[in-house]
């Protein structure tokens, strides 16, 4: 069968660097002896990566593929990953029912949803404990930047809230097929000892879209938007910025923010 054809709607850019799909692939740890053993591929394509996935002889890899060329390639490649496809979409897909057991989540992510494919980590969090994915750099560096910097945005603050992130490595536009007009890079996410946040977590992620929904705002401002004025109190983080405030001190907002609303 011949090679499948990258379609723009899909945001497919092929990877043919074997050396830089062996490495995405060994960046994916496992992490601790009671991890899951299932890996979950999002965008497997012609199995660039996936290839390398199945050579592990310490997971079970499974695949979610979007593009109906795409499956009937990798059925045609690689028959015994047939069963373990999923034709469809990732975002639809309800991983409590697929993995009722956690899964590891690994993939080229397609660079038109990549941000939303973390929210659906997040919203699966005490599923999966690991991620590695290769994602547009501009969104890799935004998810890992520490507080103060001008990148730091709502799926920072989210994410590091229940991960510890690495950037791992930058990946030019060269090795794609049809080359992106963007650099890539290779991050990786695992879950931290936090449990649970101390406050509401659901008026937490509120509260962060709500700060970061006026950026250039204080927060006095962009809060007010969205839950009124509290009756007139204050907070001290009233007059900075979103990009300014660290998990703990979301944490901390959001608490004042229940106890006055």
């Amino acid at each position: 069968m011949p090679e499948v054809k990258a379609k723009k709607a899909l945001g497919q850019h092929f990877l043919v660097d074997l050396n830089i799909s062996r490495k995405i692939c060994n960046a994916l740890s496992g992490g601790t002896p009671d991890a899951p053993k299932t890996a979950l591929e999002v965008g497997c394509g012609m199995g660039v990566l996936t290839q390398f996935l199945l050579q592990r002889d310490d997971l079970v890899t499974w695949g979610a593929e979007i593009d109906t060329e795409s499956v009937e390639y990798l059925h045609n490649h690689y028959p015994d990953f047939t069963p373990r496809l999923i034709e469809g979409d990732f975002l639809k897909l309800n991983l409590r029912e697929i993995f009722p057991d956690g899964l590891l989540l690994i993939g080229n992510f397609p660079y038109n949803i990549s941000s939303q494919i973390f929210f659906k980590l997040l919203e699966n969090r005490d599923l999966i404990p690991e991620c590695v994915g290769m994602i547009q750099k501009e969104v890799a560096v935004r998810i890992a930047e520490p507080p103060g910097s001008r990148e730091y945005g709502i799926l920072s603050v989210l994410l590091q809230a229940w991960y510890d992130i690495e950037y791992l490595f930058t990946v030019s536009e060269s090795v794609f097929n049809p080359p992106p007009k963007v650099k890539s890079a290779v991050i990786r996410l695992r879950r931290n000892g936090v449990e649970h946040l101390d406050c509401d977590e659901a008026l937490y992620i509120k509260v962060v879209k709500a700060s970061f929904g006026q950026r250039r705002k204080m927060i006095r401002n962009s809060l007010k938007a969205v839950f009124g004025n509290f009756g007139g109190a204050e907070h001290e983080f009233f007059s900075k910025r979103a990009e300014q405030l660290s998990v703990a001190e979301f944490v901390e907002l959001t608490k004042w923010v229940e106890a006055h609303l």
